[in-house]
């Protein structure tokens, strides 16, 4: 299948799931990461980055877990996305598409897929990593400082779900989309960085730039509660559709 074809069965089936995705060849994210990050395939192998937006809890999630009693999951979202995967992995031949989710570890813990790497280099969001930032004056000594990825619609509103990697479609002449730096100012990065790595729970990053859309009031609700939480949610939010029907 040609790149057009592809992009345009990927969109038909996760757009409806408010689901992005954005191509990058293989190359452009190994020439990004460490040796045990690299994807061991051709330089010019497709891949996408698949990015779950605002409106994806109330387009996937929210239907999936209202309309299914007996659904009991660990981790609830994370399986609305592998469903939504599974449904890309169904339409094309076997084995025609690798499916790499951003909660996926090799045997050592090591991340299978770098998504802000991903994100980076398809164009989707600007990933803003910490080097030649200095926090001594706020940092504890030991904390890891991360990164953080800002959309250019949706600011901090999102999130990387997973790699769609096609290992036997090659495309050369991929041209190469730039993310767009939508914090500018090395000023403006280092309060990003600061309220990412410090104040991250009151959620003040993701709104460093201003969005078009955000998280609805239930998503946040849901996002801020621990996992046995979330399933209280979960069926406060059945009880709450039954009694409307």
């Amino acid at each position: 299948m040609e790149l057009n074809a592809i992009t345009g069965t990927l969109d038909e089936i996760l757009s409806p799931y408010a689901i992005e995705v954005h191509p990058f060849k293989v190359s452009w994210y190994n020439e990004c990461v460490p040796g045990q990050f690299k994807f061991v395939h051709h330089p010019d192998t497709l891949c996408y980055v698949a990015v779950s937006t605002p409106s994806t809890f109330e387009k996937a999630f929210l239907p999936l877990v209202l309309s299914s009693e007996g659904l009991a999951l660990k981790d609830p979202f994370d399986e609305c996305m592998t469903l939504c995967f599974s449904r890309v992995k169904e339409v094309f031949p076997e084995g025609y598409v690798q499916v790499i989710q951003d909660f996926e570890l090799h045997p050592n813990r090591r991340p299978k897929a770098l998504m802000q790497t991903a994100s980076h280099v398809s164009g989707a969001a600007y990933y803003y990593t910490c080097k030649g930032v200095d926090f001594q004056d706020v940092s504890p000594k030991d904390k890891k400082l991360l990164g953080v990825c800002i959309h250019p619609k949706y600011g901090g509103w999102f999130a990387l779900r997973a790699v769609l990697l096609f290992p036997e479609v090659q495309v050369p002449h991929l041209e190469r989309r730039q993310p767009i730096d939508v914090v500018g100012t090395f000023e403006r990065r280092l309060e990003l960085l600061k309220l990412f790595n410090f104040h991250w729970r009151d959620g003040r990053y993701r709104d460093i730039v201003e969005v078009q859309e955000k998280y609805s009031d239930k998503q946040r609700e849901y996002f801020a509660a621990t996992p046995g939480q979330r399933w209280t949610l979960i069926e406060k939010w059945r009880r709450e559709t039954r009694n409307v029907a």
